[in-house]
């Protein structure tokens, strides 16, 4: 009895944090990703160097915190090979090994079908074992913002240790978020834009006041029109967070891409690039370095990981299948990576 009612209550925890990750209602299924979640954060295993094709944690002190990520490395992997770099970056309440779980969002079965390394870092929790993290993305979210962690030093010490065994260059490193990773992916862009070439933001706005960006970065925006958490139109929905002091008034859809366009000096006027079935897509073009800002939205899904598979924690509505989040972010770190910059 205890351990179900332990159960209902990390579900409602996560659900209240806004996730948006997807699952199955089978018990059976939920608690084998449990699972094989706490092999990964607790395996003691030894860790080989960042040679062999696989999944590997690794772990590095910074700002006097003990700090950690996932990096995949696809069958393809050959070391001394420049290869593309995607950092994945979880929302508010999740961790690495969430983020990394396939069944919930695919991506390390992208990175080995199109063979590129993708790592996941995982935010700053105050719990032993790292779980409920949060990213400080500016003016949100928890923990991190409350505590002021230095996430984007954590970022760039993160980069210079992986480059020492991996073959990093700002042209083909990429970063990609949901939700409160989306809005980290945005500072990124903002205070590391000399380290990434674009960035893919799911379900989460630019959170950040001011954004300087030194290097052009494009920009790719994935939103349901029905999100409940991060409102289309701007502001805190009522399955944000059940402690409101914990997010902020969230910035809009249509004044992020706007910032961008004007940072970047952008064709004002946006250009239908994909129109189907509940999802349409537009792109600004003639951003500085041959950069474009790119709005991809949903009617449906609410805050969720468009094209992922299955019902989501709670009674919330499934992702949209209208589009696929994975396939639109890889081709358009593909076409950005290949523009000079």
């Amino acid at each position: 009895m205890r351990s179900q009612i332990a159960m209902h209550l990390l579900l409602a925890l996560i659900g209240s944090l806004g996730l948006g990750f997807s699952t199955t209602s089978e018990a059976t299924e939920a608690a084998g990703w449990r699972a094989r979640l706490q092999a990964q954060r607790e395996s003691t295993a030894p860790r080989p160097a960042l040679t062999a094709p696989g999944t590997h944690r690794v772990e590095l002190r910074h700002d006097g915190l003990t700090r950690h990520a996932l990096v995949h490395l696809p069958p393809g992997f050959r070391p001394g090979q420049a290869t593309p770099v995607v950092l994945a970056f979880h929302g508010g309440g999740g961790d690495a090994a969430y983020m990394a779980d396939d069944d919930r969002y695919g991506l390390i079965s992208l990175a080995d079908r199109e063979n590129f390394v993708i790592v996941f870092p995982s935010g700053y929790s105050r719990l032993p074992r790292g779980k409920l993290a949060t990213w400080h993305a500016g003016d949100c979210c928890g923990d991190a913002r409350d505590r002021q962690i230095d996430d984007v030093g954590f970022v760039r010490a993160l980069l210079q240790h992986l480059g020492q065994q991996i073959p990093i260059t700002p042209q083909r490193t990429f970063a990609m978020g949901m939700s409160n990773g989306a809005m980290m992916s945005y500072r990124l862009a903002c205070e590391m834009s000399d380290a990434f070439r674009a960035i893919a933001a799911v379900a989460g706005t630019e959170a950040m006041t001011p954004c300087q960006p030194t290097h052009p970065v494009a920009i790719l925006h994935i939103h349901a029109r029905d999100d409940t958490h991060v409102l289309f139109d701007g502001g805190a929905g009522p399955d944000a967070f059940r402690d409101a002091s914990k997010v902020m008034d969230f910035v809009s859809v249509p004044t992020t891409i706007s910032r961008w366009v004007t940072r970047q000096h952008c064709t004002p006027t946006a250009r239908r690039t994909l129109d189907v079935p509940g999802a349409y897509c537009e792109t600004h073009v003639g951003c500085e370095g041959g950069t474009e800002v790119k709005l991809c939205v949903t009617a449906s899904g609410g805050h969720s990981w468009p094209g992922a598979p299955g019902a989501r924690l709670g009674r919330k509505a499934p992702p949209s299948q209208a589009l696929s989040a994975n396939a639109q972010a890889w081709s358009f770190f593909l076409a950005q990576g290949a523009r000079p910059r």
